[in-house]
């Protein structure tokens, strides 16, 4: 292993104290002069066509300084694909959830605002409305959008071999359905927006993003002006988790007022607005049929995913898509066939979520465990015989070169004393584990790569100039230590500008799982050009070959010989003194086939890397309250190589509490004819610091070919396998197998009372 200085080793993150001190700035935290706050008016009715609108009374309240509504837009509609452009962010003609946007005022404080929005006045024709995606693909159902017939918004059709030819070879066949609820992503950090137009009508606008870039197109596109003119500003931002990865309605309105009255304008969410006019993740229904060997080899599986999108595609395509992708890239299968169904009800808009397809990531890894059960096969024997290789290609063509997720499984289930425990714990005990892979990336055409720029000031000190950006997973500290390392200088001599679209080179986003392995990529590509350069010039003031040449700790010296180097301010001088600026460019392309396409053509090479995690869990479940207490957690990811140990730990810490923690036990909406019955943390319960389990992390290195020192994807996978893990855990304790998620205490006691009731009941034979 290489000698670093930085890489590889624990490190506290850049932002930590000003984010410990409360210094750090969000979105809301912004005032600027003269700023007026605004206000959103929304849809009571979940389905709706809007008659008229009449806002002259709020414009007569002293302190209005505009009213927008639809009519005051261009009336183009969003989506992530252009086949998928189905949402105005004020309507014009239909409202189609409870809480959609219909109109806003932007007033002197929020008092003014909150009091001209409900003056406004809205005459409506109430529409029938239907919130279940069976019901809405039902002949004769009421449609959202009459170019989509049925309600279907997307369908992903992919079938590799032949399925029914496998199932006829099986030697066991068995099929099941598995359901999960709508779930929501709860950022630490409200959803705010703050816009201003400056004298020569340039937009200037700061917002919660995963990807600056991705937001300033579709902004320059519903406004109608050219890109250059709209600057999406660096923000201190409080979580993704996927839901922040497109344009929201916020950021059009605030930029609409903002313009219409010349004047900054903020708008920040409530809680409630935060769960029913962001994103949600999809309520999903699995059907899963797999046929093995004798040995417990899948040789077969059909998959049919109904998935509820709420009322908008959002990231359509990319949602019905990824679960399938998990599954392929996790296991090996013969002949698979998916049908994947995204439909339209009238509920809020789903978009992607750091636990997305629960119901399917935890239905394959459930029915494993069945499908052993009657083989007489232990669960981690049946997922090593179908557990993915190195150098192996998944069904749809992608190459994967790296891979330890047998490793994976060896290490967690050593570290949790699998054997001494699986079969042998009290009653109400279970232990289970869970395994998954994530996708590094996927294909985005134009918008795939990364840039990044460098430049040396004259005292040694370097600036990084990069499009990625922050959002909670330390991202910015992943850049410095590259840079720190690949220039041979410190990491407080690193001033970072990132993720300011008038300033920094375009890149793909956070939401991708990309940052590292594209962005800092680029970031090593631009050091080692201007490393080039001060090697080239040091080699003459000492002598020696430029290949021989080491940078480190702010010196530059023939390798072995540290005590007869030269200060690195030395040579950035020199340069300078030639008339030369020291600075370098460097950029990074995922090697994708750029014919992949989600729907028309879902083959080929989908991503450089994929990742590959294994949680194990083990829980207490009380048969008279239902209630499961978490006993201890291992969790196993193969990240490809660890750039920042301490970094990765706290993903795999915070995955935890979100795929396992919250996404199992707790976390799910209800609903009441469209409307979310549970939208503020009262009463939709996240897990605290105090819930969490003690948690044991191992990190697998396989080192990628393709990945920045060998680095790739880290903590996804442990997310969704946390899930797989405590959904089995729960179902080892009971005795049986959950397949609706959350796994909440009504479900468990349920499931025991029925479970005793069945076994109590006389047997054929008795009678």
């Amino acid at each position: 292993m290489p000698d670093y200085a930085y890489i590889g080793k624990s490190m506290p993150r850049v932002d930590s104290r000003a984010k410990s001190t409360g210094e750090a700035l969000f979105t809301a935290d912004l005032k600027l002069p003269r700023m007026l706050i605004a206000k959103i008016l929304r849809s009571p009715h979940p389905h709706a066509r809007i008659l008229n609108i009449d806002t002259s009374e709020a414009l007569r309240i002293p302190g209005v300084k505009a009213v927008v509504t639809g009519a005051d837009t261009l009336g183009k509609k969003w989506g992530v694909f252009g086949y998928t452009q189905d949402q105005q962010f004020l309507p014009t003609e239909k409202v189609r959830f409870i809480g959609e946007e219909v109109a806003a005022v932007a007033a002197v404080n929020e008092d003014v605002a909150l009091e001209a929005m409900g003056r406004i006045r809205v005459e409506y024709e109430v529409l029938e409305p239907v919130f279940d995606p069976m019901e809405a693909i039902a002949p004769g159902a009421p449609l959202l959008h009459d170019n989509f017939p049925q309600n279907i918004n997307i369908h992903v059709p992919i079938h590799v071999g032949d399925v029914e030819e496998g199932f006829a070879k099986s030697y066991y066949v068995q099929e099941d359905t598995f359901t999960a609820a709508e779930d929501s992503y709860f950022q630490a950090e409200p959803y705010a927006v703050l816009a201003r137009f400056d004298m020569n009508d340039n937009l200037e606008i700061w917002m919660p993003n995963a990807g600056p870039h991705m937001k300033a197109k579709p902004l320059s596109n519903a406004l109608g002006i050219p890109l250059n003119k709209v600057r999406v500003r660096k923000i201190t931002i409080g979580g993704a988790f996927g839901g922040r990865s497109e344009i929201s309605p916020a950021d059009f309105i605030c930029a609409l007022l903002a313009r219409k009255t010349r004047r900054p304008v903020k708008i920040v969410y409530t809680r409630e607005e935060n769960s029913i006019s962001t994103r949600q993740g999809h309520a999903l229904i699995t059907t899963i049929k797999t046929g093995v060997n004798r040995e417990g080899r899948v040789i077969s599986r059909d998959v049919t995913c109904y998935m509820d999108g709420g009322a908008y595609s959002s990231t359509g395509p990319i949602a019905t898509s990824v679960p399938f992708l998990c599954m392929e890239q996790a296991y090996k299968m013969e002949h698979v066939r998916y049908n994947g169904y995204r439909i339209y009800t009238n509920k809020p808009p789903r978009g992607m979520i750091r636990i997305h397809g629960r119901a399917f990531a935890c239905g394959v890894d459930t029915q494993l465990d069945m499908i052993g059960e009657h083989l007489g096969i232990d669960p981690i024997r049946m997922r090593m015989i179908n557990a993915r290789e190195p150098g192996e290609y998944t069904n749809t063509g992608s190459y994967v070169a790296s891979c330890a997720m047998q490793e994976t499984v060896v290490k967690a289930t050593e570290r949790a004393n699998w054997k001494e425990k699986y079969g042998k714990l009290p009653p109400f005990q279970g232990i289970g584990i869970g395994c998954n892979s994530v996708q590094t990336g996927f294909p985005m055409g134009i918008r795939g790569g990364s840039e990044a720029i460098i430049k040396f000031n004259e005292d040694g000190g370097a600036t990084v100039i990069s499009g990625v950006v922050d959002n909670g997973q330390g991202n910015d500290h992943m850049l410095v230590q590259i840079a720190a390392e690949e220039l041979g200088i410190r990491p407080e001599d690193v001033q970072l500008v990132t993720a300011d679209t008038e300033v920094t080179p375009s890149d793909p986003g956070a939401y991708s799982q990309v940052s590292t392995f594209i962005g800092g990529h680029a970031v090593k590509n631009a050091a080692a050009k201007v490393r080039e350069q001060l090697f080239e010039t040091a080699s003459h003031l000492l002598e020696a070959d430029p290949a021989d040449l080491v940078a480190r700790d702010r010196q530059i010296y023939v390798k072995g010989c540290p005590e007869a180097g030269i200060p690195l301010k030395k040579v950035i001088r020199k340069i300078l003194a030639s008339g030369k600026a020291v600075s370098g460019e460097g950029d990074y392309w995922p090697k994708v086939d750029p014919k992949r396409e989600w729907i028309s053509n879902p083959h080929g090479q989908m991503c450089g890397a994929f990742s590959f995690g294994t949680t194990v869990a083990e829980v207490e479940v009380d048969p008279e309250t239902g209630q499961v207490r978490v006993l201890e957690v291992t969790v196993a990811q193969d990240v490809g190589f660890a750039l920042n140990p301490l970094v990765l730990e706290g993903q795999f810490q915070g995955s935890v509490a979100m795929g396992g923690q919250g996404g199992i036990l707790t976390e799910g909406h209800t609903w009441d004819g469209g409307f979310t019955m549970n939208p503020t943390q009262l009463e939709y319960k996240v897990p605290l610091a105090c819930d969490m389990p003690k948690i044991n992390s191992i990190i697998v290195e396989s080192n990628d070919p393709e990945g920045p020192y060998g680095a790739k994807e880290s903590g996804m996978s442990i997310a969704m396998s946390a899930a797989q893990a405590y959904a089995a855990a729960i179902s080892n304790a009971i005795g049986v197998y959950m397949t609706d998620l959350p796994i909440t205490p009504d479900k468990i006691l349920k499931a025991i009372q029925d479970k005793k009731r069945n076994e109590e009941a006389p047997t054929d034979e008795a009678h």
